[in-house]
């Protein structure tokens, strides 16, 4: 105790060193955990997982997947036809369509890119909105039941609502929420040029992930693709036959994931196209692929320089302070304090100033960046929104002080070898 009362006295005695090191160290474990977080999300969603697996099917030899409507009943089953076969625990259908708000200026801002599905399957089957909190939850789930009510009812990601606000709404409106209930109209683009869209907005994912997506009843757009010949002189959309993009499975384990995969991949009724059946992991991180360069530099690059340059930070000014008592310290060995003391003291004092900046740069990151900016936005390939993870609490306080540990052990190691003779000669 009068081991850590002296290093609390020390650390106050030279304010002014000491607010400008931990601002330092605040600055740099906030770069870091902002680069983690990022990290950490990216890790999550292409880490392998043991249980309740989920399995991504689509065309094998083509990019982007195009399968014909009819192998959704089958794949949902896990192609299971025969006795004893495995099915998954639930499946969900994807098909893309994506359109834009202004037919005539194509832009970033008009395009929404959405997906027809099955309503139900939002709440199931989506990555992060199975754990929403009750607040959240329990408006996802009255976007789906009014999704379920209406077809022609649409849930968009909060860019696509701001968006739309900027574009039919009051500018001078901030609260995109408001626009539930409103009607727009969506001109396709790609493969689904001429099949536009009408929308009433029923709902709003939650923030974070989903910013850039859009979901609606797979019914109405199987119903716009059958109506599409008839005003058309009878001639079919071209994607009328290949318009299935992704059909995702649940599955309990590893185990029943390789037999799903097996019977899928054998089953005789998907030859054109031919389909693979992947882990929901393995086909994010091919996604992820043209980022790989980015996401390495991040890692192995950008993270560490700043722990060096934290590191030299703190090793500034301990080594300032070191040479500033030089005489203190050679009274202090007069007076009995043992080597491992005065190294303990010098290290006790940089390990709290980096614990406690690092952990106070962390909270604010927290509450700055998840309930003032609502998230970073850090567009990664189809990722627009991170936030900080409750995590980050003890990444701020442990990069604090092992930074702190590194850069003042040196300056430690030279406090624990002062020799009182030395000093006190020089000093007369």
């Amino acid at each position: 105790m009068r081991l850590f009362s002296l290093i609390l006295k020390n650390v106050g005695r030279n304010p002014l060193r000491s607010i400008l090191t931990a601002l330092g160290t605040m600055v740099l474990v906030f770069v870091v955990t902002m680069v983690w977080s990022v990290l950490w999300l990216l890790d999550l969603v292409t880490a392998e997982k043991k249980e309740n697996l989920k399995g991504i099917i689509t065309e094998r030899w083509s990019v982007p997947s195009r399968m014909p409507f009819s192998y959704a009943g089958t794949l949902a089953e896990g192609a299971a036809h025969q006795p004893g076969d495995v099915r998954p625990t639930d499946a969900m259908t994807w098909q893309f369509y994506p359109g834009t708000l202004d037919q005539k200026n194509l832009t970033r801002e008009s395009i929404v890119f959405a997906i027809a599905c099955e309503p139900d399957k939002l709440a199931t089957m989506m990555d992060g909105l199975e754990s929403l909190s009750p607040k959240e939850a329990a408006v996802l789930r009255q976007g789906i039941e009014r999704l379920k009510a209406n077809r022609r009812g649409i849930i968009l990601g909060y860019n696509h609502l701001a968006n739309i606000n900027r574009m039919i709404g009051d500018v001078r409106d901030t609260n995109v929420e408001r626009l539930i209930g409103k009607r727009f109209k969506l001109y396709g683009i790609g493969g689904y040029k001429d099949l536009d869209l009408e929308f009433d907005i029923e709902g709003v994912f939650p923030a974070g992930r989903y910013d850039n997506l859009g979901a609606f009843n797979r019914d109405y757009f199987i119903n716009a693709l059958d109506q599409y010949p008839q005003t058309h002189s009878g001639r079919k959309h071209l994607m009328a036959d290949r318009n299935l993009n992704l059909v995702w499975l649940k599955v309990p384990d590893v185990q029943a994931f390789n037999r799903v995969s097996a019977q899928i991949e054998g089953a005789p009724f998907y030859r054109d196209p031919a389909v693979k059946c992947e882990t929901a992991s393995s086909g994010l991180a091919a996604m992820l692929e043209p980022l790989r360069d980015l996401i390495w530099g991040f890692r192995f690059l950008v993270a560490p320089a700043c722990f060096v340059t934290l590191s030299l930070v703190i090793a500034n000014g301990i080594s300032i302070s070191v040479r500033e008592r030089r005489p203190e310290l050679a009274v202090m060995k007069v007076l009995g304090f043992r080597p491992m003391q005065i190294l303990s003291l010098v290290l006790g004092e940089s390990l709290l100033l980096g614990a406690a900046a690092g952990l106070a740069s962390a909270g604010l990151t927290y509450a700055v960046i998840n309930w003032y900016f609502g998230g970073l936005r850090f567009p990664i390939g189809f990722f627009d929104r991170f936030f900080i993870p409750a995590a980050a609490l003890g990444w701020g306080t442990a990069i604090g002080a092992a930074a702190a540990l590194v850069g003042s052990f040196f300056p430690a190691w030279a406090a624990r070898n002062v020799k009182p003779a030395e000093v006190f000669s020089k000093v007369a």
